[in-house]
């Protein structure tokens, strides 16, 4: 599913963190705005762009870093079925573009990055997509 949507980082930080390491991360690392999970591009990337990044703990393949300033982050998964990116537009705030599997979606639900409405909207617009597909090919026959 195309997605593109203002969101904030808080909520863009808790997808990534739903969808790769909510079973390991440290109470504290969740609990802090700051702290976000990186990871390397051969396993799926997860990049936090910043005006400064202290990394504090490895756990399993994630990386925990200290950010701030955040200017964008880069998230790809494991099966490249995902692949999104948050820029900054101001402050916390951001547009959130690029490609999501059905269970990012749910993550991205989760984290209230996309709303039911954006859902149900999205959906309204493939089938009446896949309608005029169909009724154009039928005039073709």
């Amino acid at each position: 599913m195309e997605i593109d949507v203002k969101t904030a980082i808080e909520r863009f930080r808790l997808f990534v963190i739903y969808n790769t390491c909510l079973s390991h991360i440290p109470k504290g690392y969740l609990k802090d705005p700051t702290i976000f999970p990186e990871r390397d591009a051969d396993k799926g990337e997860i990049y936090v762009e910043a005006a400064s990044k202290i990394e504090l703990a490895r756990i399993r393949d994630i990386r925990f870093v200290k950010a701030a300033d955040i200017l964008g982050v880069i998230y790809r998964s494991k099966t490249g079925n995902t692949n999104l990116k948050w820029r900054q537009i101001r402050g916390n705030i951001g547009r959130l573009t690029g490609v999501a599997s059905p269970n990012s979606i749910v993550n991205l639900l989760e984290a209230k990055v996309l709303t039911k409405e954006y859902i149900e909207e999205f959906l309204r617009h493939k089938s009446a997509d896949a309608r005029t597909e169909a009724e154009n090919t039928a005039a073709k026959v």
